[in-house]
């Protein structure tokens, strides 16, 4: 495939259900998990980090929640 689902990351915090806390190269944010989008790996220019794998557990577990309804 030539595409990937992606997440944004946002500065803003906001007390949403679908948003994970995480700190990303020194700054506080959230993973919006309620903007989820397919994008071609075309535009992905470059790896900019890694999450830390517990917030990677988290939106795991957030995301199932999410698709059980």
């Amino acid at each position: 495939m030539n595409t990937v689902i992606i997440a944004p990351l946002t500065s803003t915090i906001k007390n949403f259900p679908f948003r994970i806390n995480c700190e990303f190269q020194n700054h506080a944010g959230q993973i919006a998990l309620d903007h989820l989008r397919s994008v071609d790996k075309i535009r992905l220019e470059k790896r900019i980090g890694v999450i830390q794998k517990d917030t990677a557990q988290d939106i795991c577990n957030l995301l199932m929640a999410l698709f059980e309804f």
